[in-house]
C-alpha cells in the first residue's frame, strides 16, 4: 500500500473510531437514562496497527482484480477492507466505482455520497458522483455535483466542460450558455465555444444570434471554408438569400469548385428564378468526385420524384452521366441513373445500366428483377431468359425469376423448357395467389403448344377460378378451344364475355368471330370480323375474314384479303394455297 493511502487510512480511521466528547450536561442526561444499567456502554476505540494492515492487504488484493476487470472479486475484497476501515474516503469511493463498473448505480451511490463527505477536494470523487446521478437521470442532482466539485476543488475549472455538456445533453440552454461564458472567462474565446453557442441558438431558433456567433467563426476562421458554408445555410435560413450568395463566393474564392458552395448556389439561384445559373451551379457541383455518390444519389431521387416533367428532364439525364463519369466504379451511380432513364422512357440504355450495376455488385434482388422487366418491354425474350437464368444463380428461390425464365422460352418456342421453369416458379409462389395465377396463365399456353390440352385447360380453369374477367386466358382459352373444336359453347361464352367487356379490341372481336366461324354462324362471323379489319389489318384477321368471306359464297374477295394478308408477312401457312387455288384450306 502507498504511504498516501496509508496517510488517508490513519486520517479517516482517526475521525471514525474516536468518539466526540460530550457536554457535562449531554453526560449527566445520559447517566440519569442509563443508571438501572449495571455497566456504562464501551468506549470506540481507535484502530491498531493489525487492523490497518489487514485493511491495506485487502483493498490490494482488490486492486489487483479490479485492474484484472473481476470486478465481483474486487468488490469482495474491498467490502471486507470496509468493515475494518470505514471512513475511508478513498476505500468508498473505489466501492462505488466497484458498483457502477458492475451496473449497480443504485448500490454505489452511499458510497460515491460517502467519499464526497470525507474528502471534499477530490475532483474525482465528484465525478463518479456526477456519473451516478446522472446514470439515474437524476440530473439537477448530477450538476450540483459539478458545482460543488467547482467550488471546492482548487484549479478545477476545467470541469466546466463537463457541466456546460450536462445541461447541454438536458436541454438546459441558459444553463449551457451561462456555463460557456465562465469558460470564456477563464480561458478567452474558443472556437467551440462559439460552435457551441451558434447550436444552442438555432435549437432556440433564434436565428440572428446564430449568424451573429457565425460571424464571430468568420472572423477568427477566415480560411475555414465550412464557416463559410454554415454561414451561408443561416442567411438563406433567414431569407437572406444575397447574403448568402456573397458567404458561398467568398467560400468558393478560397475553395474553387467547392461542390457544396456549387449545390447551394444552385439552391439559391432556383428560388430567384435563374434556372439557367441554377442548372450551371448544380452540374458544377454533380462534376466533382468531392461530391460523395450517396449525396448525388439523394438529390437525383428528388429529381426521380418529380419525373415525368419535361422541363427538368434534360438536367436530371446530364447529371446521372456526371454520375456515372465521377464514380465508374460504384453500382449505385449505375442503378439510380437506370431509375431514372428508365422513368423518361430510355428503356435500352436504362437496362445496360443495370447490368453495368450488377457487374459491380450483384447482390441486390431489385435491379435484377428491373433488368428482366426491361427486357421484357424492350421484347427481347432471349435477353429476359438470359438474365432471368443469371439473378437464379444468386436467388434460386424468387419465383419471379423463374416466372422470366419461363416466359422468355415460351416466347422463344422452347416450350418444355418454359413448362419446367414455370411450374418450378409456381410451386414457390404458393403463399403469393397473384403470381401463382400468373404462372397458370402462361402454363395454360405452354401446355397448349404441347399438346397437352388437359392441363392446359386445367390452367385456365385455375385462372378464371380467380379472376372470372381475366382477359388473356378468356382470349386464349376460347380461341384454342375453337382451333381444337371443342367445348364451342363454353368458348363462345368466355369470346362473348370479352368482346361485351372490351367492344373495340379487335383481336378479340377476331376470337369471337372465330369460335362463330367453328360453330357454323358466318353472317355473325363476318359481322365482327368487319368490325375488326376495320380497326386493324393484322393478318390473321385479314385472313379470318377472307375465310367468312369464301364460306359466304363470296370468293373474289376472299381471294382480296388473303392476298392482303399475304402481304403482311404472318399469314397462316395455307396462305399461298389459298389464293393460288381460290379455294379455302384449314
Amino acid at each position: 500500500m502507498t504511504t498516501t493511502f496509508r496517510n488517508i487510512i490513519l486520517a479517516t480511521c482517526c475521525l471514525a473510531f474516536i468518539a466526540p466528547a460530550e457536554s457535562t450536561a449531554q453526560s449527566s442526561k445520559k447517566k440519569k437514562a442509563k443508571a438501572a444499567q449495571e455497566a456504562p456502554a464501551p468506549q470506540v476505540q481507535a484502530l491498531n496497527e493489525r487492523d490497518r494492515q489487514i485493511s491495506e492487504a485487502m483493498f490490494l488484493d482488490g486492486m489487483k482484480y479490479f485492474m484484472l476487470e473481476d470486478y465481483q472479486q474486487a468488490l469482495q475484497l474491498f467490502q471486507k477492507a470496509y468493515t475494518v476501515t470505514p471512513g475511508n474516503a478513498a476505500l468508498n469511493y473505489k466501492i462505488g466505482e466497484t458498483y457502477l463498473h458492475l451496473k449497480e448505480s443504485k448500490s454505489a451511490m452511499p458510497f460515491a455520497l460517502a467519499a464526497v463527505n470525507l474528502e471534499k477536494k477530490n475532483a474525482y470523487y465528484y465525478l463518479l458522483l456526477a456519473q451516478l446521478h446522472t446514470e439515474q437521470k437524476q440530473y439537477d442532482a448530477a450538476a450540483q455535483a459539478f458545482n460543488d466539485l467547482l467550488r471546492n476543488v482548487p484549479n478545477s475549472n476545467e470541469y466546466l466542460f463537463n457541466l456546460a455538456d450536462l445541461y447541454l445533453s438536458q436541454s438546459r440552454y441558459d444553463d449551457a450558455l451561462r456555463t460557456y461564458d465562465r469558460i470564456e472567462k477563464e480561458f478567452g474565446e474558443m472556437e467551440q465555444l462559439l460552435v457551441n453557442r451558434q447550436q444552442i441558438y438555432l435549437r432556440q431558433k433564434n436565428v440572428d444570434k446564430a449568424i451573429a456567433e457565425g460571424e464571430k467563426l468568420l472572423k477568427s476562421n477566415p480560411s475555414d471554408v465550412r464557416y463559410f458554408l454554415s454561414q451561408a445555410e443561416l442567411y438563406n435560413a433567414s431569407r437572406r438569400p444575397d447574403e448568402a450568395i456573397n458567404t458561398l463566393n467568398k467560400a468558393l474564392r478560397l475553395e474553387p469548385g467547392n461542390p457544396f458552395a456549387h449545390l447551394m448556389l444552385s439552391d439559391l439561384k432556383r428560388q430567384k428564378g435563374d434556372l439557367g445559373e441554377s442548372e450551371r451551379q448544380v452540374k458544377l457541383a454533380f462534376a466533382s468526385s468531392d461530391l460523395d455518390i450517396d449525396t448525388k444519389v439523394r438529390i437525383l431521387v428528388d429529381f426521380i420524384r418529380q419525373l415525368p416533367n419535361p422541363q427538368i428532364e434534360p438536367v436530371a439525364l446530364d447529371l446521372v452521366d456526371l454520375t456515372i463519369e465521377t464514380h465508374p466504379e460504384e453500382a449505385k451511380a449505375y442503378a439510380v441513373a437506370a431509375d431514372l432513364q428508365t422513368i423518361v422512357g430510355r428503356k435500352e440504355v436504362a437496362r445496360n445500366n443495370y447490368l453495368k450495376a450488377v457487374k459491380l455488385d450483384d447482390s441486390h434482388f431489385k435491379i435484377w428483377q428491373q433488368i428482366v422487366l426491361l427486357d421484357a418491354e424492350l421484347e427481347q425474350p432471349s435477353e429476359m431468359v438470359k438474365h432471368a437464368e443469371q439473378a437464379l444463380e444468386l436467388f434460386p428461390n424468387q419465383a419471379v425469376f423463374w416466372f422470366y425464365s419461363g416466359t422468355g422460352h415460351l416466347i422463344e418456342k422452347n416450350f418444355e423448357k418454359a413448362v419446367k421453369a414455370l411450374e418450378y416458379g409456381k410451386r414457390l409462389s404458393i403463399n403469393e395467389p397473384e403470381l401463382a395465377m400468373q404462372f397458370n396463365m402462361q402454363l395454360g399456353d405452354g401446355y397448349n403448344s404441347l399438346n397437352d390440352f388437359k392441363k392446359s385447360d386445367a390452367a385456365y380453369d385455375a385462372v378464371l377460378a380467380q379472376d372470372a374477367n381475366n382477359e388473356h386466358v378468356l382470349n386464349n382459352y376460347s380461341y384454342f378451344l375453337s382451333l381444337r373444336g371443342e367445348h364451342l359453347d363454353r368458348a363462345k361464352q368466355m369470346a362473348e364475355r370479352l368482346v361485351k367487356n372490351h367492344p373495340t379490341n379487335p383481336t378479340y372481336l377476331d376470337t369471337y368471330a372465330w369460335v362463330l366461324y367453328k360453330m357454323g354462324n358466318f353472317t355473325d362471323a363476318r359481322k365482327y370480323l368487319e368490325q375488326a379489319v376495320a380497326i386493324s389489318d393484322d393478318a390473321t384477321i385479314v385472313e379470318h375474314y377472307g375465310d367468312v368471306l369464301y364460306k359466304l359464297g363470296k370468293k373474289e374477295e376472299a381471294v382480296s384479303q388473303w392476298q392482303k394478308a399475304k402481304l403482311k408477312g404472318e399469314a397462316s401457312a395455307f396462305i399461298d394455297r389459298k389464293i393460288k387455288e381460290k379455294k379455302l384450306y384449314e
